[in-house]
């Protein structure tokens, strides 16, 4: 024989102050000063100014962890992990300071990074190809979609992608 236990559930909702703080949402009449705006937008184009160095060191470290995959092959997979930690974190800075082609390259990467298949040394070449355009972009100062330049970079990588793909 079962015996049957009587179970309370109770649900507490709470009034969502984060939302309410958060640009007045939640809150009548709330607006954010055009002073705190104007502060804003001058500190994110100060920002979008250091952006090309500050990626370039995270593209330094790209190529860095590709070349440990060919050194030490028997730690292959954690730096592939690393390399997905820090296209993760490229792919979300790009847009936000005029590189979209850095988001996408990085996304890409990213993706990649993360396939749960074989690590050979084509993929670690494909990892290179990913660097490459990404460097090539930040050098070359492409912002924006990159016009004719752009697309020949996204061109150059989907031919390495499909090549892999292939294999």
């Amino acid at each position: 024989m079962v015996d049957k236990v009587k179970t309370v559930v109770r649900i507490y909702k709470f009034r969502n102050r984060l939302r309410e703080k958060c640009a007045g949402l939640g809150v009548e009449h709330a607006q954010i000063s055009e002073e705190a705006l104007a502060l804003a937008e001058a500190a994110l184009s100060e920002m979008a100014e250091d952006y090309p160095d500050w990626v370039s060191k995270e593209i330094d470290k790209l190529a860095e962890y590709q070349r440990r995959c060919i050194d030490t092959p028997e730690e292959r997979r954690d730096y592939f992990i690393k390399i997905g930690e820090t296209a993760h974190d490229m792919k979300g800075q790009g847009g936000t300071f005029g590189y979209p082609l850095i988001t996408a390259f990085a996304d890409s990467l990213y993706k990649f990074a993360d396939e749960k298949g074989q690590m050979s040394d084509h993929d670690v070449e494909l990892i290179k190809s990913h660097v490459d355009a990404m460097r090539a972009v930040i050098r070359g100062r492409v912002s924006g979609d990159g016009g004719e330049i752009g697309e020949q970079l996204k061109a150059t990588l989907e031919q390495a992608i499909a090549k892999k793909a292939k294999r």
